[in-house]
């Protein structure tokens, strides 16, 4: 199977970078020159990898088809491009939804809309899909965690929250910066608290069967730092503004 990828930003070559550490089965990975240095750097790093020269060839020398652009771009190229009935397309568009895509592709493709993450080249991480597809949810399964959706409203809140890695990694710097403030070396101070929350992480997901409340109420004790900690966040209306930041995006999003 060959693997083409419209668009080379952050998402593609996360997702790339990840399937060429795992043990997916493909021939080749085509990709698109939209971002010279990432392409070339891609292509240097991986021996099956190769920088294709437009999107359309892209296209004629691929099975699979990943769109990888903004919004913006996707309305603009997509609808000049030659897509084969007997491709898949796996659009990472946030925006642009199912009925949309198959107006713009005009060709009758199977057409699957998935929410991969950086971590991904990890080969971690949940990719929530649209509709559910056997063939990429094994696929993602590979690279990732897959979470097949039914209904595509649904996913609009799924891409919500995928809106805030930005704010859980200033979360990170803050308290880093702290540690340093107080007079810990920033490489100790980045270690500590990347590891701390790694492991906060890590533990969530062994307990994500259990109501994350008992989460919260087991890191407390009684008058204890955690208390402290959670009662001041509160009454400062920190998770107040988490909602109200989710809401903001969901309405950009339903636009």
């Amino acid at each position: 199977m060959k693997l083409g990828f419209i668009g080379t930003g952050k998402i593609a070559s996360s997702v790339i970078i990840g399937i060429c550490n795992s043990k997916l089965k493909y021939k080749k990975i085509i990709i698109s020159p939209r971002n010279k240095k990432i392409a070339l750097n891609l292509k240097k790093r991986f021996n099956k990898v190769s920088v294709a020269k437009n999107n359309q060839d892209v296209i004629n020398n691929s099975n699979w088809v990943f769109l990888a652009v903004t919004p913006t771009v996707g309305k603009k190229i997509l609808k000049n491009l030659n897509f084969r009935k007997s491709q898949t397309i796996i659009s990472f568009i946030s925006t642009i939804t199912l009925i949309e895509l198959k107006k713009i592709i005009k060709v009758k493709s199977k057409i699957v809309r998935a929410i991969p993450l950086p971590p991904i080249s990890l080969k971690k991480g949940p990719v929530p899909i649209y509709p559910p597809n056997k063939k990429v949810k094994d696929f993602f399964n590979k690279i990732g965690s897959t979470i097949e959706i039914k209904n595509e409203k649904l996913s609009i809140n799924f891409w919500s929250t995928s809106g805030m890695m930005a704010s859980y990694y200033e979360i990170l710097n803050v308290m880093s910066g702290w540690l340093v403030k107080k007079g810990i070396k920033k490489i100790d101070a980045q270690k500590y608290i990347t590891n701390l929350f790694l492991a906060l992480s890590e533990d969530a997901v062994v307990n994500s069967k259990k109501d994350l409340k008992y989460l919260v109420k087991e890191s407390q004790t009684p008058q204890g730092l955690n208390e402290q900690g959670l009662k001041e966040m509160k009454k400062k209306g920190a998770y107040k503004s988490v909602i109200n930041s989710l809401n903001s995006i969901y309405k950009r999003l339903n636009k």
